[in-house]
């Protein structure tokens, strides 16, 4: 389950701030994140990994509440090369980075296999531990 999002308009070091947050968690944690991270890139990340989800859906008949983000990366785009007038008819040059955004959303693994545990599935006790709860009960 991939997607891909190629000369998002943002430098690669201020996207993996992003990138780095949600790598490794559940589908819906990342998004809650992402919902409420103050950054550009939270967005088209947002989309992208909810793009993920509808092909993990569509062609791999996959539940999104078992997905997770196994791997977010960000490679370096192609870079827009301008000038800026300076004083004395000189011109310095401005880099315009841009990043390609990839996303691989797994399976969760403990998800699929086991269900969800019951409350009160505690150790049922034993014949000596209930002979040993008497008899501190008689001491006292």
């Amino acid at each position: 389950m991939k997607s891909y999002l190629p000369n998002y308009r943002q430098s690669p070091r201020k996207v993996r701030l992003v990138a780095d947050l949600i790598k490794g968690k559940t589908v819906s944690m990342a998004l809650s994140e992402l919902a409420l991270l103050p950054k550009r890139a939270s967005l088209p990340i947002k989309k992208l990994i909810l793009s993920a989800v509808a092909n993990a859906k569509e062609n791999n008949k996959v539940d999104a509440e078992k997905l997770m983000v196994k791997d977010v990366r960000i490679d370096k785009g192609i870079v827009l090369k301008r000038m800026m007038p300076r004083a004395h008819g000189r011109a310095f040059g401005i880099k315009k980075r841009t990043s390609h955004i990839h996303i691989i959303l797994e399976e969760d693994k403990e998800k699929a296999k086991s269900p969800k545990l019951k409350v009160g599935n505690e150790k049922r006790p034993t014949q000596k531990m209930v002979a040993s709860a008497k008899k501190i009960k008689k001491a006292k």
